[in-house]
């Protein structure tokens, strides 16, 4: 920007120390480059240094050139005190002459006490603009959005911040996000430079919209300093009010839909056009567009000023042909693909931690009492706290207990046992169908729930209906009209469920309507499809058969699941996610299981609801017999391994929504295999409920992987009724903890059958290390232990390195990316010495210096069993490979040293090749990355076993 100023520009000195002249030399470079003479108007009439007749004499010059010149006479025939104000006007006001900073800088312009005493005013367009929107951002993200009028929430006193983790293309994790001001950085997690969008994905309910919400409160009240003066919000959903012969120009869809500028909306718009990298747009939700559109095919436009359709403006601003520079921030749910050429960072929202819940609870309930029965109750039901990790179900459970708090005498009690999500749905209902009743001082409300229903039975069918007719068509946006039609009443309204929008959209002045989640309207939406007696069998499962792939035999009517292609139709729109029409399939499941019944005879006849349930279970039956047919097998060393996609996650929680034991038998029966790989399903802790569900019918022993998913503590424990079966674990990359950990220890030395534990990159410290020495000591059968890129100090290496000393069967260890520093190594030398069966060990990046070192080497002198030892990225020098070398010429069973990345020299080179002279069992010893030149390697390029580059 500056550098484009400069080059047309002739800076010209004045001799002298005089203001005046040095206006009068730079006079035609002045009068090209100031835009904007109303700000120095305004100034001078504010210091009183222009009477009023001298701003009617600039008022009345005819070209914008010309006022500039009549200011300038006029300044430099009152003095240099008022050419040098001028001055300070210029330098101050950057928005508004942001073509004369470099020159201003060349001139090195510096008022005096006097002129940096004088007030300023900004009334330039671009800056009264930011201020305005700051304003407007400001009010509209200062509260959260919840169910209620009543309830409105300070979004300050109660945002809590959710796990953020940054993945590569390829979704593979690089670490997690430190904070919102990182999203927008130049260090942190970017992918492509010349990308312009970050990417935040995540499941429904995990925070998306808040996270925008927060991010535009911080703008709106600087604590965001990210060099941004624009900042415009949109939310997806609500472009599909716009018909489709409707078209805008760009300006009237930022201003007139947006924020529209007090003052010359020319003005700042053409700002924007020149610097588009001061803009930040954040589009929220765009999985949620019309079903009908697919943006990759939508036409290019990159003129401003040609009318286009709304969508066709939002396609071009994604991919940079309008506004390109802008920086953008899209959410959308899991499973939509955004081109790799438009992303600049990508961001995966994984929800609450235990911790995170904690601090949740906190906020939510300050009063100390009431938080520690709330925590009590939910540490009491695992499956609760499982459904608290997804924020939006958190807020509604926490909600109920606030009701149950405040309404009812006694402390407040949350449901036990096995809760399902459709028990959160129908509970959060009932609450808000009890908050319409009146209300007594001296009697409080005894309905029961099936009478509070039975009360409410025309509100929830008219609020079917209206989510029914949106989610048909994959509407989250419903006109006046769809809601009258629907019969709703203005009562009805007030329960919050569906809400007006928080302000006019693009249809006009029309008001919109909206449930508060699309999950909220996909549990309507199965409600519609259970009470509406008009409802047939083959209209209850239209949202099943959404899944199903093309070509496939099976018949389209009992295979509502894709299950080999990830969940992705041939020739689909990229951008489009089904989570809701599955989210649908999960409530009515929920709501047609044998559990429900008791409440549903209230609201539609028992003949059709054992119609409806009847079709339902055929449908589910013949679903899963085909799902579980066509799953992709691998037979690997003695086991028969099922590959599993993130479709069979979907399939598991409409099955545990059931709460039916037969269902659960039949899918236990139908896996015949006794490997289950779900890695990168983006399973979540709830979903172990519904993984042990099943799991724990089989009869035989399975190998169990889940690694890389988001499981967390809660999800361990959600696990114990399928540990008595489970021979290999591999909970790799869920940010379990200690405590998780802790679960573990008391399951699997239960039944003593584990064969493989695999916590790699957890958070694990020395209390776990403690916790898994033990179940090493115990599972006499152990034989793979992966514990690499934890927490783990020299003091848990102690404890594990003593328990492989004392294990017989132990095969491979791999500790990788921890800090067990000289002591551990110490610690570990003492294990290798004389130890029968460890075969591959890993102590790689581990901060092993010269004394941990020669330990090691000193241990391997007695050890004959050894093959491959991982020694990368320590801190070993020509000392190190001395002793190596002097083990080398002992020990012939090693196979692979790997001594890559650390402090050896050629000195240390020479000692490793003449041991090589009497070793005749090594492979290979590998010193890439170490203090060796090209050179120096070359002088024992004959010995092959020795890898340098």
């Amino acid at each position: 920007m500056e550098k484009q100023g400069h080059s047309e520009m002739e800076i010209i000195l004045p001799d002298s120390h005089s203001y005046i002249k040095l206006l009068k030399i730079n006079r035609e470079l002045l009068v090209t480059h100031i835009r904007n003479t109303q700000c120095l108007v305004d100034n001078l009439l504010k210091n009183d240094y222009f009477s009023a007749e001298d701003a009617e004499i600039v008022c009345a010059c005819p070209t914008q050139p010309d006022k500039v010149r009549k200011i300038l006479d006029l300044v430099q025939s009152k003095g240099e005190e008022v050419s040098e104000f001028f001055l300070h006007v210029l330098q101050q006001l950057t928005d508004a002459y942001v073509d004369l900073r470099p020159w201003l800088s060349e001139i090195g312009f510096s008022p005096s006490p006097l002129i940096r005493g004088k007030t300023v005013l900004n009334t330039d367009p671009v800056s009264r603009y930011t201020q305005q929107l700051r304003h407007h951002l400001s009010r509209d993200s200062k509260f959260t959005l919840c169910y209620g009028q009543k309830e409105e929430l300070l979004l300050e006193e109660t945002y809590t911040d959710t796990i953020m983790e940054l993945v590569d293309f390829n979704n593979e994790s690089l670490g997690s996000l430190g904070g919102l001001a990182c999203l927008l950085d130049h260090a942190t997690g970017v992918l492509d430079e010349q990308g312009e969008t970050v990417f935040i994905s995540g499941d429904a309910g995990v925070g998306k919209s808040m996270l925008l919400q927060r991010l535009q409160s911080l703008w709106a009240t600087g604590q965001l300093d990210v060099g941004v003066k624009f900042f415009f919000h949109f939310r997806c959903r609500v472009f599909s009010c716009f018909k489709e012969s409707d078209t805008l120009c760009l300006q009237d869809l930022l201003f007139k839909h947006y924020c529209y500028p007090e003052q010359d909306p020319e003005e700042v718009f053409a700002f924007l056009l020149r610097f588009p990298h001061v803009a930040l747009f954040t589009f929220d939700g765009l999985d949620e567009l019309h079903s009908d559109l697919d943006l990759s095919r939508l036409p290019d436009s990159s003129c401003p000023w040609e009318p286009a359709h709304p969508l066709v403006l939002l396609a071009n601003l994604l991919s940079g042909k309008l506004l390109k520079g802008a920086s953008k921030v899209l959410t959308a749910r899991t499973g939509v693909e955004v081109p790799r050429q438009l992303l600049r960072k990508k961001v995966v929202l994984r929800g609450f931690s235990p911790c995170h819940l904690r601090t949740y609870a906190r906020r939510m309930f300050p009063e100390r009492a009431v938080q520690d029965r709330l925590l009590n109750q939910l540490e009491a039901n695992p499956n609760l706290c499982s459904l608290c990790a997804v924020p939006l179900f958190c807020w509604i459970i926490f909600q109920c207990f606030r009701h149950f708090h405040t309404a009812f005498e006694g402390p407040p009690q949350l449901p036990g046992c096995a809760v399902t999500l459709t028990d959160v749905f129908l509970l959060v209902t009932e609450v808000h169908l009890n908050r319409m009743q009146p209300s007594s001082l001296v009697q409080r409300n005894t309905r029961s729930q099936a009478e509070t229903f039975r009360a409410g039975r025309g509100t929830l069918c008219s609020l079917g209906q209206v989510a029914h007719s949106g989610m048909d068509r994959s509407l989250f946006v419903f006109s006046q009209e769809e809601v009258q039609a629907s019969e709703l009443q203005e009562g009805d309204l007030q329960l919050g469920l569906l809400r007006a929008l928080p302000e006019p959209g693009p249809g006009g002045d029309r008001q919109s309507y909206e449930f508060f989640h699309l999950t909220l309207q996909a549990f309507f939406t199965a409600l519609f499809l259970v009470v509406d007696a008009k409802v047939g069998t083959h209209e209850l499962l239209r949202f099943f058969r959404e899944w199903t792939p093309p070509g496939e035999a099976v018949a389209a009517s009992c295979y509502p699941f894709q299950c080999l292609g990830g969940g992705r139709l041939a020739g689909e729109d990229p951008f489009k996610n089904k989570d809701h029409f599955q989210f649908t399939n999960l409530f009515l499941c929920g709501l047609l299981s044998k559990g429900k019944q008791k409440l549903l005879r209230h609201l539609v006849p028992a003949a059709a609801l054992r119609r409806k349930r009847k079709a339902l279970w055929a449908h589910l039956f013949a679903s899963l017999r085909s799902y579980l047919k066509h799953l992709p097998r691998v037979q690997s060393e003695h086991f028969n391994q099922v590959q599993a996609m993130p479709t069979f996650i979907w399939m598991l929680r409409c099955i545990y929504e059931t709460q039916s034991q037969k269902v659960g038998q039949l899918a236990a029966r139908g896996i015949c295999a006794n490997y289950l790989k779900l890695t990168y399903c983006n399973a979540c802790s709830a979903d172990c409920s519904a993984l042990s569900f099943v799991l724990h019918h089989t009869r035989s022993r399975l190998a169990l992987d889940l690694d890389n998913n988001n499981l967390n503590d809660y999800g361990v424990r959600e696990l114990r009724p399928c540990f008595s079966r489970l021979t290999v674990v591999r909970l790799s990359v869920n940010r379990i903890t200690d405590d998780g950990v802790k679960v573990l220890h008391e399951e699997l030395t239960k039944y003593r059958i584990l064969t493989y534990l695999g916590l790699y990159n957890n958070q694990i410290t020395d209390v776990g290390a403690r916790y898994i020495s033990q179940i090493l000591d115990e599972c006499k059968g152990l034989t793979h232990l992966k514990l690499g890129k934890n927490k783990i100090t020299s003091e848990g290496g102690k404890c594990l390195a003593l328990a492989v000393k004392n294990s017989k069967s132990i095969f491979e260890i791999g500790m990788w990316g921890n800090q067990l520093g000289d002591e551990g190594a110490k610690a570990f030398a003492e294990a290798l010495r004389n130890h029968p069966s460890l075969t591959n060990l890993s102590l790689a990046f581990n901060g092993i210096t010269t004394e941990g070192g020669k330990s090691l080497a000193r241990a391997l002198r007695q050890n004959a069993c050894l093959k491959i030892f991982w020694l990368t990225k320590n801190e070993l020098n020509d000392e190190v490979a001395e002793s190596m070398a002097e083990m080398l010429k002992v020990n012939q069973t090693l196979k692979h040293l790997w001594l890559i990345q650390n402090q050896i020299t050629a000195k240390g080179l020479a000692q490793l090749a003449d041991a090589l002279q009497s070793n005749t069992g090594i492979m290979e010893i590998c010193l890439n990355g170490n203090l060796i030149q090209r050179e120096e390697a070359k002088v024992f390029e004959d010995e092959k076993r020795l890898v340098c580059f």
